[in-house]
């Protein structure tokens, strides 16, 4: 039955297009107007996208630690590496930033020089209170002098928190307000403000000002994707119209083309915005990618179209064959590829999962523009001329025919050969592959906020928050002198690993409050003795309570206390390692009856996510094999068939995960996208193929060589075509700045190259070596869908 349905469909689908192309015309542009309205819900990311699941673990003890101690990632960190800082004047200068900084209403506190103070101890009050480091303003060299020896030899305190004491580099730290922290008012300050007032400074001191920090990164990176957008759009334009009019000749054809995928591109935005997604670096990929995948729609239309006009001439009869018989065709390649992107849907992550959504929505309606823009302009213009169809019978592609037609008949154990060797060497290729990444590999390289990345890595140990919760079980427990020993332990623990800053807690503040109960002198910066400890302590607790000292590092029951240190840059695999390492220094330090300590961070977050993601694409390309092998047994419903048209399909796939071994290209998020994404549009050659395949063995009586010759030369013209656009167009992505994106368009490149030349080469050598195993009727039974009709043999 839905056999009979579909030979009857697409004629019906022609004559309904080409007898209502006004009302059709109107209906396009009504869409176009209400998905543009849709524009203005268009928004930018300016959250980090959580790849976890809430109810992951990670994610639930995360977010636990927010409702304690709010989010950690909300400072903006400045410095200066500069001798020229310590004179008066640009001491006082830089001093008068962190006041302007602090009088923004987007930003709850600096920490910095001007405002630093130091604890006393009162006498009288017996306690500990803060005084101000400088008063007033810095008056000669003499006081910085001063200064410099009071701050780097008497305030250990300090030490990688406000400055590097051997580079004597300075820092100041901003806190954002965190009601703006993912709001687009965190933008317009780090953009606006914050860059102009940093600007100012360094044009009136001659000093390099290094900015960085979570919500600045964030920000920047988000600015660089934004700017992309509009590049790799006009990248994938003009890379397309110039092959495409290469291949064609017809200033026509090109507009008419950029005119659909335009269209195309316009309700790719316009369903962000309908949906309300946000633009994030997978989204913002989106848009090029309809023009690279909807500029194969169009060759195959246009194509047809121009074979028709030169056989018989009758341009009505050639509009409805173009949709009669290459609109099923297009519509089962551009299912599958649209089956590809829609595996993500199904993954927990909600960053691939709209990513999928969009994504295969709009490759269905770029086929549905393609079918009915190109037959309805054509159907207003005039027969083209001979010109525009001399490339049907370019020198260059009958040689190009010819020569895959001579490596099938004569080279076919060769073909055999290189393939094997090319299996082999690739297997031996993954096993070298590694599964890793980091949180800042993928941004890009020559923007300064990544220089300034790695320069704070260098000078304080990194800027990727890690926290441990110290949950002592009871209330008041934090301030305890057994509890704070081990916690110093840990703190030592922690210190001892070179990826890892010297972490922040309560610890340090009581080792603080002892130097300061000695007078500030620096050898007592540690925690009170058993003898000490009652008095001191007391003292502690009595200026916290009056000062709210504690209020960063416990919360409000002294029940539950934050370490918090900073990691560098690493893979994660070395993340992995220290992670284990620190599990294990809290398991022999805390016993677990009596302490629950766990690890947090957005450095651990993006760990498991990692590896969360890694795993959800690998089962997201099983699940996009497992469901295009279904279709396609739908579709030519024999088993033998399904494994014959997966292997020129499959062995891209294994060649360039054997590359990127080679290569050193680990496997990670940006790069596992590429398998997924190369399979579903890689299919479309063999599905072509295989159709007009199982149609010439009906038109030559199950004659194998004949009809694979045949299919060769009737669909090879189109699939070289169409492979070139589809390298050519992913090739745009290597001129992003972001890594992920580079790796991304020219490993589908590579794999969309290599899976045409399978397609071309070993699927007809594959179909010609098991002649005697195919070449009957019970084996190749009849397709559940006519992809191509069979009123094509009457016309050829």
């Amino acid at each position: 039955m839905p056999k009979q349905l579909f030979q009857g469909f697409w004629p019906v689908v022609a004559r309904l297009i080409l007898r209502n192309r006004i009302l059709i015309l109107f209906a396009i542009s009504a869409v176009t107007v209400l998905l543009g309205l849709q524009w203005k819900n268009m928004r930018f990311s300016n959250t980090e996208a959580n790849i976890l699941p809430d109810d992951h673990e990670a994610t639930i003890k995360y977010s636990a630690f927010v409702d304690l101690f709010g989010e950690e990632d909300n400072a903006i960190v400045m410095a200066v590496r500069d001798s020229l800082l310590f004179t008066p004047e640009n001491f006082n200068r830089w001093n008068k930033l962190s006041k302007q900084l602090a009088a923004f209403p987007e930003v709850s506190m600096v920490v910095s020089t001007d405002n630093l103070q130091q604890l006393v101890k009162d006498n009288q009050k017996q306690e500990f209170v803060l005084e101000p480091l400088i008063e007033g303003t810095i008056q000669n060299q003499a006081e910085i002098d001063s200064l410099k020896a009071l701050l780097f030899e008497k305030l250990p305190f300090y030490e990688n928190l406000l400055f590097n004491k051997e580079t004597q580099t300075i820092r100041t730290i901003l806190y954002l307000d965190k009601d703006i922290l993912n709001t687009n008012v965190r933008n317009d300050f780090i953009l606006n403000d914050l860059q102009s007032i940093v600007e100012n400074f360094e044009e009136e001191t001659g000093l390099d000002v290094r900015v960085s920090g979570m919500p600045y990164i964030r920000t920047w990176n988000a600015k660089t994707i934004i700017d992309e957008i509009g590049k790799f759009i006009l990248a994938a334009l003009l890379v397309t119209s110039i092959i495409f009019f290469f291949f064609f000749r017809s200033f026509r054809a090109t507009l008419i083309s950029m005119c659909v995928v335009i269209i195309g591109v316009m309700w790719a935005f316009g369903f962000l915005g309908l949906f309300k997604y946000e633009i994030t670096i997978l989204t913002a990929l989106i848009p090029p990618l309809i023009i690279v995948i909807g500029i194969p729609n169009c060759i195959f239309l246009i194509n047809k179209y121009q074979q028709e006009v030169k056989k018989h001439g009758n341009q009505a009869l050639s509009l409805q064959r173009v949709i009669s018989k290459i609109g099923n065709a297009t519509l089962m390649t551009n299912v599958t590829t649209a089956s590809g992107f829609a595996t993500f849907i199904i993954l927990d992550s909600d960053l691939l999962k709209e990513f999928g959504i969009v994504a295969s929505i709009n490759i269905i309606c770029i086929f549905i523009l393609s079918l009915l823009i190109i037959p309805i302009i054509y159907s207003f213009m005039p027969l083209p001329k001979t010109k525009h169809l001399k490339h049907l019978n370019k020198k260059w592609v009958d040689i190009f025919v010819g020569w895959m037609e001579r490596m099938v008949r004569n080279n076919r154990i060769a073909v055999y050969i290189v393939s094997i060797i090319a299996l082999v060497l690739s297997i031996i290729g993954i096993y070298q592959i590694e599964i890793t990444g980091s949180r800042v590999e993928d941004l890009p390289k020559n923007t300064h906020f990544f220089k300034d990345i790695r320069f704070f890595e260098e000078e304080f140990d990194g800027i990727m928050p890690v926290e441990i919760v110290v949950d002592t079980e009871r209330k008041k427990g934090v301030m305890k002198p057994a509890t704070l020993r081990r916690m110093d332990d840990l703190s030592n623990e922690i210190t001892d690993i070179p990826e890892l800053s010297p972490p922040v807690s309560v610890v340090n503040l009581v080792k603080y409050s002892k130097q300061a109960f000695y007078n500030g002198i620096p050898k007592y910066y540690q925690l009170p003795t058993s003898q000490e400890s009652s008095f001191i302590m007391d003292v502690a607790r009595k200026s916290s309570e009056n000062s709210n000292l504690l209020q960063s590092f416990v919360d409000s029951t002294g029940q539950i206390a934050r370490m918090t240190t900073f990691m560098r840059d690493v893979k994660t695999d070395r993340m992995e390692e220290i992670e284990e390492d620190l599990l294990k220094s809290i398991d022999k330090i805390f016993p677990s009856e009596r302490f629950n300590v766990y690890m947090t961070g957005k450095a651990l977050l993006f760990l498991k996510g990692t590896k969360y993601l890694v795993k959800n694409l690998l089962l997201s390309l099983a699940l996009a094999i497992g469901l295009i092998s279904l279709f396609m047994a739908y579709l030519f419903r024999s088993f033998r068939m399904i494994v014959i048209s997966l292997v020129p399909n499959l062995l891209p796939l294994v060649i360039t995960a054997g590359l990127m071994g080679f290569l050193g290209v680990p496997i990670k998020p940006s790069t596992i996208l590429v398998f997924s994404i190369a399979f579903g549009i890689s299919v479309d050659d063999t599905i072509h193929f295989l159709a007009k395949y199982r149609q010439e063995l009906t038109a030559n009586r199950w004659q194998i060589k004949k009809s694979v010759y045949a299919a060769l030369r009737e669909t090879g013209i189109s699939m070289f075509y169409t492979s070139i656009v589809l390298f050519f167009g992913f090739s745009v992505f290597i001129i992003s700045d972001f890594g992920g994106t580079v790796a991304l368009g020219a490993l589908v490149s590579a794999t969309l190259m290599f899976a045409m030349l399978a397609n071309l080469i070993l699927l007809p050598s594959l179909l010609l070596s098991l002649e005697k195993s195919i070449a009957n009727k019970k084996v190749f039974k009849k397709p559940q869908i006519d992809i191509l009709p069979k009123e094509e043999e009457a016309t050829k």
